[in-house]
């Protein structure tokens, strides 16, 4: 049940970041996407159909996952400050990023 909560926690946390992010889009005058096909072409992270890992494989994999988006978003952070001079986008990326950083925080405690 702890790690239920856990997750579902996440995942209510990511979920706005969804609205935060197309709202952003939409502010800057752009298209948002909206359809799984899209999405799931617009993804760095990939799905494994068919994989059913243990508690502990889990949790790495979600580790793993968070630690990749730092490093996308860390990127991110970099093009809109250096290349796209937009410090706003900067700045919501940069928060979203310390959010994620603070989840691989909490799930490396659990792996310890």
């Amino acid at each position: 049940m702890e790690l239920h909560k856990l997750f579902e926690g996440q995942y209510k946390q990511l979920e706005e970041y969804i609205d935060e992010i197309a709202e952003r889009i939409s502010k800057l005058g752009a298209k948002t996407i909206g359809t799984m096909k899209e999405f799931s072409a617009a993804s760095t992270l990939k799905e494994t159909p068919g994989k059913y890992p243990s508690q502990k494989e889990m949790l790495k994999e979600l580790l793993d996952n968070h630690e990749m988006m730092v490093q996308h978003l860390r990127k991110q952070v970099e093009a809109c400050t250096e290349k796209h001079k937009d410090a706003g986008t900067a700045d919501f990326l940069t928060g979203i990023m310390v959010e994620h950083e603070t989840f691989a925080w909490v799930l490396r405690r659990y792996l310890k």
